[in-house]
């Protein structure tokens, strides 16, 4: 019986790595067979003479002294291993091991002898994991072993600074290698050495007392301000991308972030900040658990690093206080992770008990400065420059001393420490608007209540919030509603008529939605929003609308509104994600437990909505990974709380559509339909998939609430631009007269048709982009209207069209 058949056959798969012909050599091995001189053949011989330990299913150690002899002389000899047969060695023992082979040390003197042959990059590679799975799962084997492993990967005084930190910490990710190359003479000076070993015992959820008392004993003035340098490393860091190839050959690729053998010391180094008393860790705190709270290229419901990300929101929660109200509010508008945005939702409700107030209040009274006066600008002297910090933009700006304004930075001052200052402010200033910006719009969907006083003290009168704050429409509660208006002594709100309404103090106000409502006002506030140039943070006064229709009664507890819609599903997921979705998870995996079917969750106003999708398309296209198009199903919903009793909660019966609030039910179906409109498949040709009919279907069909709202607007617009006299509606179209033909652009899509024939004509996206300013009544980011009118000034002027792949198409 040769080494094959005595190899535990539950293990099988350790020699699926061997060819024909090293099988067919270890055959000749157990003939008796002995190797020459190739290089090729002693390797196989060692290979052999590991798998001769086998003593079959009940293990033991008895080995003859033939055998030890030969485990030996292989053990000391000059083998050529590779890392591949090291890795082989390896497996091979620890099959056997877990076969109760107990004589671990000549079970495992060929592979230690064999690995020591690597360089200590190699032998980390290949017994990664190890230690921490012997000593999980099989103590025995741990505790005979793991002083040998430990010197294994441990690099000698002679690799120098850079070594001792590896010896640490590894080289497991980018920015491991960059701590032991660019930071090993500071990490591994005697002072910091034995403190980067305590911050690699950072194993728990939260730091106990004694290892902060231990930190705080190991802490200098040096290692603070390594703490400083690398968690702002770790802060800027992004996920790369890594290509592995298996021994057999086979590759994959995989996405780091951070390794844990780096995070656990990051943390250690977060924990850290709790005995650091400088004004710089606060807002560091906040950028940590901002890039690692979200997830994988900058969004998504994951984190990267949930660990690094929560440990940063605990030390903010531990130094408590309104200045950590400014860094998790940051975290809460782009963060999706659940866990984490709950820690930051518990902090900032301890924040405001702390304080006397309610988290929304605490939030509206701690929103930064940055030392803006009430224009939003802030000026300081720089130099022999005027250095202006504006809100609007935000950008910095700089007055030379001839009184000329530049937008660059004068080479004169760019060593300038107050210019580093500057700059660092407008970066916190451009993390902030955004913020205020979603801040706004929340309140708004949840029909917030406030006092006017704290309307004008916290929004209007704040140079950062104040400019999105001063062009929405605020309404007395039950009562009238207007634009604010400065006065020599508060704020006033002004309709669209000019009447003039000065609010109690304490008169209760909230932002005025048009679901609330006649057809009449909403007409009446979107002229004058056009007519008074008013630009507003986000849709308000065209906001889309959805009420309950026909076809939702009847069937009763879901809304069938955007199902049978094919969607690019990572699109679908971003937009979702931004929008305060969460949950959505599907693929090519887990078929029969329902991996290809998952649903998005938004909980809004004490209800909780479920908009059900699964997977379309081959799975091979995907790898049998992640899909690239997903079909939307019905979306259904809840009462908070209200028990689901189905594995997929989008299959459980719902509440009647009837009994949610409307507001409640607008807004989610303006989510579901804000993101059929960016990620149908209708609105890319190339994106098909075997979607034809589909395509056509969407691309050139009936309009949603959003394109009707987008028709509303351009209604307004029209007239304003100077192709008037080429552009009208024309139902679900904006037909533009060119010189050489009359195309019909969507008003959903923005597909294009050419008339007579209905040609279709494809643009592609960059190559839309005429050079027009056209004022729009809100932000839209370069969304579908500013996308229709750029389309509309480039094909009005269709003879200085020279983009060949644009006029081959117009002359057939």
């Amino acid at each position: 019986m040769g080494v094959i058949d005595r190899f535990p056959s539950s293990h099988d798969f350790v020699l699926r790595r061997l060819d024909a012909s090293a099988l067919e050599t270890l055959a000749r091995f157990d003939a008796g067979h002995r190797p020459g001189d190739d290089a090729t053949e002693r390797r196989l011989f060692g290979l052999w003479t590991q798998m001769r330990l086998s003593l079959g299913h009940d293990g033991g150690h008895d080995y003859d002294e033939q055998t030890r002899k030969a485990v030996r002389d292989v053990a000391v000899g000059d083998t050529p291993w590779t890392a591949k047969d090291v890795r082989l060695l390896w497996s091979v023992a620890d099959a056997l091991m877990v076969w109760r082979h107990t004589n671990y040390g000549e079970l495992y003197q060929i592979p230690i002898a064999a690995v020591r042959r690597l360089e200590y990059a190699e032998r980390r590679r290949v017994l990664e994991g190890s230690q921490d799975w012997y000593r999980r799962y099989h103590r025995p084997a741990w505790d005979a072993l793991h002083e040998e492993l430990d010197d294994l990967l441990t690099e000698p005084a002679e690799n120098g600074p850079a070594g001792a930190v590896r010896n640490v910490i590894w080289n497991c990710d980018e920015i491991a290698c960059r701590l032991a190359e660019e930071y090993g003479a500071r990490l591994a000076a005697p002072s910091v050495l034995p403190l980067l070993r305590h911050w690699n015992t950072a194993r728990s959820s939260k730091p106990s007392a004694k290892w902060l008392k231990t930190a705080g004993t190991l802490l200098t003035d040096e290692a603070a301000g390594l703490v400083r340098e690398i968690l702002t490393l770790v802060a800027a860091h992004r996920e790369k991308t890594l290509r592995h190839r298996s021994d057999e050959g086979y590759e994959w690729s995989e996405t780091v972030f951070l390794h844990e053998r780096t995070a656990v010391p990051a943390r250690g180094m977060v924990w850290t900040c709790v005995l650091i008393d400088e004004p710089w860790v606060t807002g560091l705190l906040g950028d940590v658990a901002l890039t690692c709270g979200t997830g994988i290229g900058g969004s998504g419901p994951n984190s990267r690093s949930e660990m690094l990300a929560n440990a940063a929101v605990n030390v903010l929660a531990r130094r408590g206080g309104l200045d950590v109200v400014a860094a998790l509010a940051r975290v809460q508008v782009k963060v999706r992770k659940k866990s984490v945005l709950t820690n930051v939702a518990r902090t900032l409700d301890a924040v405001a008990a702390e304080a006397g107030l309610r988290r929304e209040q605490l939030l509206d009274r701690t929103v930064p400065t940055f030392g803006l006066g009430p224009d939003g600008v802030r000026e300081e002297k720089v130099g022999d420059y005027l250095a202006r910090l504006c809100a609007d933009g935000p950008a910095l700006r700089f007055v030379s001393p001839a009184g000329k304004t530049v937008k660059s930075v004068p080479q004169a001052i760019r060593r300038d420490p107050a210019l580093a200052e500057l700059k660092s402010t407008l970066k916190e200033l451009k993390q902030a608007l955004p913020a205020e910006r979603f801040r706004l719009e929340r309140a708004l969907i949840e029909e917030r209540l406030w006092r006017w006083h704290d309307v004008a003290e916290f929004f209007l009168d704040h140079p950062v919030t104040g400019p999105y704050a001063r062009n929405l429409i605020w309404q007395i509660l039950q009562g009238p509603a207007g634009l604010p208006v400065a006065t020599g002594t508060g704020w006033e709100l002004v309709d669209p008529q000019g009447r003039r309404i000065q609010p109690y103090p304490d008169t209760p106000v909230q932002l005025w939605h048009p679901i609330r409502e006649t057809a009449e006002d909403v007409r009446a506030w979107r002229d004058h929003l056009l007519e008074h140039d008013v630009r507003q943070p986000y849709k308000q006064a065209f906001r889309e609308v959805y009420l309950l229709t026909p076809a939702e009664e009847r069937t009763r507890t879901l809304s069938n509104r955007f199902a049978g819609h094919v969607l690019r599903y990572g699109q679908a997921k971003a937009l979702l994600n931004q929008r305060g979705w969460t949950g959505l998870s599907i693929g090519h995996w887990d078929y029969e437990c329902g991996g290809d079917q998952g649903e998005a969750v938004k909980e809004l106003s004490g209800w909780r909505a479920r908009w059900g999708m699964h997977v379309t398309g081959e799975p091979e296209a995907d790898g049998w990974g992640t899909a690239s198009f997903s079909v939307a199903e019905d979306i259904r919903f809840f009462r908070e709380g209200q028990e689901i009793p189905d594995f997929h909660g989008w299959s459980a019966e719902g509440v009647p559509l009837t009994e949610v609030p409307p507001l409640v039910l607008s807004e989610v179906l303006r989510d579901a339909d804000l993101a059929v409109g960016v990620a149908s498949v209708g609105l890319d040709p190339q994106a098909i998939g075997g979607h034809e009919e589909y395509w056509h279907s969407y691309g050139f069909g009936e309009l949603s609430e959003t394109a009707r709202t987008r028709s509303d607007a351009l209604a307004r617009l029209l007239p304003r631009l100077k192709i008037a006299n080429r552009v009208e509606l024309d139902g679900r179209f904006l037909r533009v007269r060119g010189s050489l033909r009359t195309y019909k652009i969507h008003l959903g899509s923005g597909n294009i048709l050419m008339e007579p024939n209905d040609a279709y004509l494809c643009i592609v996206p960059g190559n839309d982009r005429a050079a027009q300013t056209v004022f729009l009544p809100f932000e839209e980011d370069g969304g579908m209207l500013s996308v229709i009118v750029s389309k509309a000034f480039l094909l009005a002027n269709d003879t200085a069209i020279t983009d060949p792949s644009i006029t081959r198409q117009l002359t057939v």
